[in-house]
């Protein structure tokens, strides 16, 4: 197994324990609303961390505060919005799942992410070119018909729009296999666009894996779909679905 770096290791650490914060405060009746954690899936984004720049837009989703503290490691500042304190992102308007700071836009409604991050990957092939749009999505998605929409556009325009794929491999409490027909890969397919699958666990490995693929996309802009085999450890939701 390649050594991680201490950054990395730190960061995973962080994302861990933040997610493990979250959890104990709201069985201690300290957190309201809802909150879903990436307990098994912390790699996927801090593999990605040093192939995307700062002029790149992130779009997270329901599950992000991986995502978000990747992006910018500030866990006072998301967990002062997740309780709607002072020093929050959004001033703690946007909680958990709907977060904005700078070119990072995250939302709890599924395959919302999509158009918008085609939109905005349409800009940016036009005014700043070399910059991506890059959204995560997970398995469950993939039954909403935005997404289908997005993705057409995106071939058609060839925009330079990275869509990672975080398959856990269950939809809330339902296994993939009961809620999707055939695959990830056979419906990128369908509309031309490239697929690439990790099932590397190895930052440094999966790094090296996706660094020239996103290097391409970069300099010749067109939609490409990286779908990572995960794992969800925890619950779908604070306490339940486990």
């Amino acid at each position: 197994m390649d050594r991680l770096s201490d950054d990395d290791l730190a960061l995973l650490l962080l994302i861990r324990s933040f997610e493990l914060k979250l959890l104990d405060l709201f069985e201690r009746g300290e957190l309201n609303g809802t909150t879903h954690t990436c307990l098994g899936q912390e790699y996927v984004p801090v593999s990605l961390r040093p192939l995307l720049r700062e002029s790149d837009w992130v779009f997270s989703n329901h599950r992000g505060h991986g995502h978000y503290l990747a992006r910018f490691g500030d866990a006072e500042g998301l967990l002062a919005e997740i309780m709607g304190r002072k020093g929050a992102v959004c001033e703690g308007v946007g909680g958990s799942q709907h977060l904005r700071r700078d070119r990072y836009l995250s939302t709890g409604v599924q395959g919302q992410s999509l158009p918008v991050a085609a939109g905005v990957a349409l800009r940016l092939k036009r005014h700043e070119p070399g910059a991506l749009a890059c959204v995560y999505i997970g398995d469950g998605t993939w039954g909403e018909g935005a997404v289908y929409e997005a993705l057409n556009l995106a071939q058609l325009w060839r925009l330079p729009l990275l869509v990672v794929v975080e398959h856990n491999g269950i939809a809330q409490s339902t296994p993939t296999a009961l809620q999707m027909a055939g695959t990830i890969e056979g419906r990128a397919r369908a509309f031309g666009i490239g697929h690439h699958r990790v099932d590397l666990f190895e930052i440094a490995r999966v790094r090296a894996d996706l660094a020239p693929l996103i290097a391409s996309l970069r300099a010749d802009p067109r939609p490409l779909i990286v779908e990572f085999a995960t794992h969800r450890l925890g619950p779908h939701s604070k306490g339940d679905d486990t």
